[in-house]
């Protein structure tokens, strides 16, 4: 288990944890994860999101309506489902309308309306705000997995009273991971070299 490992470690380290234990997390550390979350950057310093933290029946009542029982036996990762917190991250595009229209930001003529925005912010920012998580949980010796809701989105929202307006971008499983991950498929796609990445000055001109 690690604790207080570098930005860098934790970058290193991080990966999406498919099996958790169900021994809970100490509502503090949660509660510390969440605060480092906040503090991600967002446009405008417009802080247009939200996170709706479920533990315990709510962490139930999430699976019956994303994974119904009839659909489990064939769920490739069952272990997810012993994660004892999820934390759905949410968007709220009205915030940064709102920020934008406000007489520092008007000039941009993104304060009229979301349709206006060539790069819908608050997704990016929510993002951000999920990869912040997922690497305090990482310093904090915890597993982590991010996840579409996708087809569920509606249901989700009707379910824990999101507000219509707010976007669900993703659910995020905490918990300790079990010792015998099964990594993704995924993974063997490995990654990327630097220089099929990076390009200076001009696209197409490599990292050299």
């Amino acid at each position: 288990m690690m604790a207080g490992v570098e930005l860098t470690d934790a970058v290193r380290a991080r990966r999406m944890t498919r099996a958790f234990l169900p021994d809970p997390i100490d509502a503090a550390v949660v509660d510390d994860l969440l605060d480092l979350a906040r503090r991600a950057p967002s446009a405008g310093n417009s802080q247009g999101w939200g996170f709706l933290v479920l533990e315990g029946a709510d962490t139930s009542r999430y699976w019956d309506v994303t994974l119904p029982v009839e659909r489990r036996a064939s769920f490739p990762w069952p272990r997810l489902l012993d994660a004892p917190v999820l934390v759905v991250v949410v968007a709220d595009p009205d915030a940064y309308v709102a920020r934008y229209a406000e007489a520092d930001k008007a000039r941009t003529g993104l304060g009229t309306s979301a349709a206006r925005w060539p790069v819908p912010y608050w997704h990016v920012d929510a993002a951000m705000a999920a990869m912040t998580l997922l690497l305090g949980a990482t310093d904090r010796g915890l597993g982590a997995l991010f996840f579409g809701l996708f087809e569920a989105t509606d249901a989700v929202k009707e379910a824990f009273a999101v507000p219509a307006a707010m976007a669900p971008v993703g659910t995020i499983a905490l918990g300790h991971p079990a010792p015998d991950q099964r990594p993704s498929g995924s993974v063997a796609r490995g990654r990327r070299p630097r220089d099929e990445i990076v390009h200076r000055g001009r696209w197409g001109r490599g990292s050299g």
